[in-house]
């Protein structure tokens, strides 16, 4: 499995029980699409969430998001991690 780094613009002010609600939808949904999400960051002060997952596809990471009700702005595959 691949692993991704998407990011989401334009989520000005999140707090952290938001962030935790949006990764526990993502995680409530992942198994459909054999995605699982690994870690969630924000910076509320630029409105950028990243999201990191691994799954079999940027495609089926989007799918997962947009179910959930938010949807990826830009979706990255890292082929390198240590």
């Amino acid at each position: 499995m691949a692993h991704f780094m998407d990011v989401h613009h334009g989520m000005h002010d999140i707090t952290s029980d938001q962030l935790h609600e949006a990764h526990r939808a993502d995680l409530a949904i992942e198994k459909d699409e054999d995605v699982h999400f690994e870690r969630a960051w924000a910076d509320p002060a630029s409105g950028t969430v990243y999201c990191l997952s691994e799954g079999p596809s940027a495609e089926a990471v989007q799918r997962v998001h947009e179910r959930a009700g938010h949807r990826a702005d830009e979706i990255h595959e890292v082929p390198l991690t240590v």
